[in-house]
């Protein structure tokens, strides 16, 4: 079964227990001393005045502890006041002028020591006593016998009966002597109440008293006022508070009896409840009975407040007084807890009504009123040494960067010109004095910056993708519009001319642009065989192409006909015979040395030997088809080639366009029409 939290915090609360009480009778106070002393208490009261301190002129008495008893001073049996009863401890104090005499001054007390001296000491020490609204200060005269005087030794005690006091009344103390020789001693007591004390039957005031109870009302509490029916009294709750006058929170004049019920969340340590009899200079009782309960704590935590000031201030307000430390701390723009300065500056202590019960932190920052909003900025510590010696450090999650350090920290990058931001006035100083200051230096021109040159960048790849995208178009570009090929042959045979369509037709789908006659027969009809070769020829080489001429056994015998000597003249040929037209100008390009990078040659391995091409044409490559396929059209396409992987794919491919003209090419003997090495010998 859960105790009930009320009664937890009356077993580790401060609340009195109930006292049994001594009783002094008569109304004259009295003074007495511990055995071997003599003491006198003065007459009338004396002037509560302490007077500056004063060098002891050799051993003298002072008081050392105090200890306060209470007592009921009685006029009658049922009529009885609350006193306070104090005891005084004295002890010696000093030496005769110097601690080199004081064996000297210890003989004194042996009979059998040399030149025995009357040592005796004498005090007045006085008594103050304040229980607001009086004071009462009382002078006790003292006298110790040289036997109990030894320096530095108590001698005893003197005890006074005795303060009244009203009950539930703080009451502070005071002792000293006169002259005083020494800080005075003090003592603050808090006098318990009727509730604390068996004096129902003794002092009258406590008679009409209402009686107060306190208990636990599930989350809630309850305060039951156990008073006569038609009893009226006043019930005030408040906030106690250490220094200046108590701060009200409710009140109310009430009819007993009453039970009230208070709400948890009102619950604070320093809530207190005073009761009282609405008669005149009635006795009035106060508790507080929620010093030590959690719960109040956390309220208190809940309803506290920080508040700051500028320029350089702050406040913190609370219900109940609270000591707290206020420390400067910063926090990261993503968020997360409040880290402290590194290096710190100095901590200033405040207490501004805080408790410490729980260690919680309140926080609150100088953006929240005073600069604006939230910002990106870069907080500096300055520390400052004994010789004006300064230094700069930037704060941030590592710790603090120096500005002129080699980290890989944003701060260090930016360190000279964040101190060239502080030195000419950018910054916004938040906090200084004699050790150090902290700055706040924007941001945003760095971003800024950072974003320019990231733009740059993105600008500068967008040009270089777009080069490469034009360099990208315009080699399809170059590679769609393929480069211009002229096919020059000798009509042999139909078979042969069968063997140059195929092989003119696989070239076009590399691609390249091929020129053929058997492709423009009408154009060579309606021209002449010179004249459209002429026009082929200026086209493609203005395109940046390439003649090709396709040796076979009749091409060899054209060729040498041309060749051989001006005596004897070549005979004539077909009106569509183009490449027995061409020789006219092809030879002079050779003959001349203008023939390499215009003119390529080939022949087919199987119908002409290599050593058959005459040797004039060697100036420019002579590829045998079909074993050098790839070379062959890797100097067709020129820049355009592809890579040589592709490239076999598509000397793969032509190859085996070409294969079936010439299987039908070179057909067995008397298996049909074929073509050999001696088909077209026309010499």
């Amino acid at each position: 079964m859960p105790v009930p939290w009320f009664l937890l915090s009356l077993a580790l609360g401060r609340n009195p227990v109930v006292l049994s009480l001594e009783r002094v009778v008569g109304p004259q106070d009295t003074a007495r001393c511990s055995p071997g002393l003599s003491c006198h208490l003065w007459d009338g009261d004396v002037l509560c005045l302490p007077g500056s301190l004063t060098s002891a002129p050799g051993p003298v008495l002072v008081p050392t502890r105090l200890q306060t008893e209470l007592v009921l001073r009685c006029h009658e049996e049922t009529d009885c006041d609350l006193c306070v009863r104090v005891a005084v401890h004295l002890a010696v104090h000093g030496y005769w002028g110097d601690p080199d005499k004081e064996e000297k001054f210890r003989r004194a007390a042996d009979p059998e020591l040399e030149e025995p001296r009357n040592v005796s000491l004498q005090a007045h020490v006085v008594l103050s006593f304040q229980a607001y609204p009086t004071a009462h200060c009382v002078l006790l005269e003292v006298q110790v016998p040289a036997a109990l005087v030894q320096p530095g030794q108590s001698v005893g005690s003197v005890v006074f009966d005795c303060f009244e006091a009203a009950l539930g009344a703080e009451v502070q103390i005071w002792s000293y002597t006169q002259p005083r020789y020494q800080k005075e001693l003090n003592l603050t007591q808090q006098l318990p109440d009727c509730r604390g004390l068996e004096v129902q039957d003794n002092i009258q005031s406590c008679w009409a008293l209402p009686w107060l109870n306190v208990s636990a009302d599930g989350e809630d509490v309850r305060l039951v006022l156990d008073v006569s029916e038609e009893q009226r009294f006043g019930l005030s709750l408040y906030w106690n508070q250490a220094q200046g006058p108590i701060k009200p929170w409710w009140h109310s004049n009430l009819t007993g009896p009453q039970t009230i019920t208070l709400n948890h969340t009102d619950l604070v340590p320093c809530l207190c409840i005073q009761v009282w009899p609405l008669e005149p200079d009635s006795v009035r009782t106060s508790i507080c009975p929620f010093k030590e309960d959690p719960r109040a704590h956390r309220n208190l935590w809940r309803a506290a407040r920080l508040q700051l000031l500028p320029p350089r201030g702050w406040r913190l307000d609370a219900p109940c007084p609270l000591p707290a430390e206020a420390t400067l701390c910063w926090q990261a723009l993503d968020g997360g807890p409040c880290l402290p300065l590194v290096p710190p500056l100095p901590r200033e202590n405040v207490t501004v009504n805080v408790s410490t019960w729980e260690k919680i932190q309140l926080q609150d920052c100088l953006w929240a009123d005073s600069l604006g909003p939230l910002k990106d900025d870069m907080l500096l510590v300055e520390t400052r040494g004994p010789q004006d010696n300064g230094s700069l450090c930037a704060l941030e999650p590592s710790g603090c960067t120096p500005l002129l350090s080699r980290a890989s920290t944003r701060a260090a990058r930016l360190g000279e010109q964040l101190l060239q931001d502080v030195q000419s006035g950018q910054c916004l100083q938040l906090w200084d004095n004699d050790l150090g200051a902290l700055w706040a230096c924007p941001m945003d021109k760095y971003i800024h910056q950072r974003w320019v040159l990231v733009w740059l960048a993105c600008l500068l790849l967008a040009a270089v993708l777009f080069l490469l995208l034009l360099l990208k178009m315009n080699h399809v570009k170059a590679a769609a519009r393929s480069r211009a090929a002229l096919l020059l042959y000798s009509a042999d045979d139909a078979s042969f001319e069968r063997l140059v369509g195929a092989l003119a037709s696989a070239l076009c789908q590399l691609p390249l642009r091929v020129a053929v006659d058997l492709w423009s027969r009408r154009d060579l009809s309606a021209q002449g065989a010179l004249a459209w070769f002429h026009a082929q020829r200026r086209q493609t080489l203005q395109e940046g192409g390439v003649v090709v001429l396709l040796f076979s056994p009749g091409a060899v015998a054209l060729c040498h006909e041309w060749l051989q000597d001006a005596t004897s003249a070549p005979r004539a040929h077909g009106p569509h015979d183009a490449f027995a037209a061409s020789l006219s100008c092809v030879l002079p390009d050779f003959l001349q040395g203008r023939a390499p990078g215009r003119y390529v040659g080939a022949y087919f391995d199987k119908l002409l030997p290599a050593d058959a091409v005459p040797a004039l044409f060697r100036s420019v490559p002579v590829f045998s088809l079909p074993s050098q396929l790839p070379d062959f059209l890797g100097t067709l396409q020129g820049p355009a080639a592809p890579r040589p992987r592709r490239l076999a794919e598509r000397a793969e491919q032509v190859s085996r366009a070409l294969q079936p003209a010439l299987d039908s090419c070179f057909r067995p003997p008397g298996t049909g029409r074929g073509m050999g090495p001696e088909a077209g010998d026309r010499t």
